[in-house]
């Protein structure tokens, strides 16, 4: 399937004529807007708005940026030829989320629409006319600068989409060896590591977790105690016969075991501490290691950190892990999938759907 990245939609939102100003979509904000620049490859975008119908022009109005990760948000929501609402996907963040909107609507592979919406009343469904939806046609384009409207046979309903939700957790109260770090970014790792364990225990896969980390509260319960979370890597059936890896990998963030006789995947999550410190452990590992060939060796961290990860990954010292990126999105949207159906009887093959190959072929 195809997917966008923050780089497509600031590439085509760069393409725009910068001579010009835009109007929005909906005709009855008579704002324009001017774009300024864009930061290649992944923003920010940089624009001005004013509304003429108040008496505004662009003189003294301030550049504001379109950020990266507002741009990250919305590449990770769209998929071919299905219609998307901006205010649900963001809810209702971000101050310039109808701007973006808008000019996304004026680049050649996006088309607006108003697919109808299922409203339940009295226990029957109802079509109703829908809101404005924006839906990427990469197989349609029109001509850039134009917005067009594209009608639709999709139908969307009006219960809330599933959302990713982890009960309340108290951060581990034991000593670390790892350097402080802000208490809301390290709240943030620790939901993924958890999000990352559950995953694993739906797939059936026993779950390492870091051993500086077992000590996390949730749901009254440190992780460690958790069911499937490795007491002792060291007696581990795979790692028996290699006990430097297995010492190496002690504060490795998550490794995922399956029936004493495979790894599917070996994952650092890196929120704050930088890409490398997580590939020299894992490279480490590797090292050590030669049980098993073609292990997933995965970073996972944010979206906006997608360049990040493939710039770090492909120095020639980490080039052999041949590293995979899961994003934030793609764990939270496996974890809510996980939590909805239940799914079971899958293979390990199962994660590549999520999880990015970044290894740049030098050939």
């Amino acid at each position: 399937m195809q997917r966008l990245s923050a780089a497509n939609i600031v590439s085509f939102i760069n393409q725009l004529d910068k001579s010009i100003t835009y109007n929005y979509i909906d005709a009855r904000n008579k704002g324009l807007i001017e774009i300024i620049n864009a930061d290649l490859p992944e923003g920010p975008i940089r624009i001005k708005r004013w509304n003429p119908s108040k008496g505004e022009s662009s003189v003294g109005k301030k550049i504001e940026p379109i950020s990266s990760e507002l741009i990250w948000r919305i590449a990770n929501a769209f998929i071919p030829d299905q219609p998307i609402n901006f205010d649900r996907v963001l809810a209702g963040s971000y101050n310039t989320r109808s701007v973006l909107e808008a000019l996304l609507a004026y680049t050649p592979q996006f088309h607006f629409a108003y697919p109808g919406r299922i409203e339940t009343n009295g226990g029957k469904a109802v079509i109703k006319q829908g809101h404005k939806h924006l839906i990427w046609t990469p197989d349609e384009p029109h001509t850039a600068g134009k917005i067009k409207e594209i009608k639709t046979q999709v139908v969307i309903s009006e219960l809330p989409a599933q959302e990713a939700t982890y009960d309340a957790l108290v951060l581990s109260s034991e000593p670390t060896i790892e350097p402080m770090i802000d208490i809301a970014i390290k709240r943030r790792h620790a939901q993924i590591q958890i999000a990352l364990y559950f995953i694993g225990k739906q797939l059936n896969f026993r779950t390492w977790i870091a051993q500086n980390d077992k000590g996390i509260m949730y749901q009254n319960k440190k992780i460690g105690e958790f069911e499937g979370v490795i007491s002792r890597l060291q007696d581990e059936k795979l790692l028996t016969a290699y006990q430097d890896a297995a010492k190496a990998a002690l504060l490795i963030d998550c490794i995922w075991f399956k029936n004493g006789k495979l790894m599917p995947a070996v994952m650092e999550v890196e929120h704050s501490t930088g890409v490398t410190s997580g590939l020299t452990r894992m490279k480490k590992f590797k090292d050590l290691f030669i049980g098993l060939e073609d292990l997933r060796y995965v970073i996972v961290a944010s979206d906006e950190d997608r360049a990040k990860v493939i710039k770090e990954a492909n120095h020639p010292q980490f080039r052999d892990l041949n590293i995979r990126f899961f994003p934030y999105s793609a764990v939270e949207e496996l974890y809510s999938l996980c939590q909805r159906r239940k799914i079971k009887g899958v293979t390990e093959s199962f994660l590549d759907c999520y999880m990015e190959p970044v290894l740049v072929d030098q050939n």
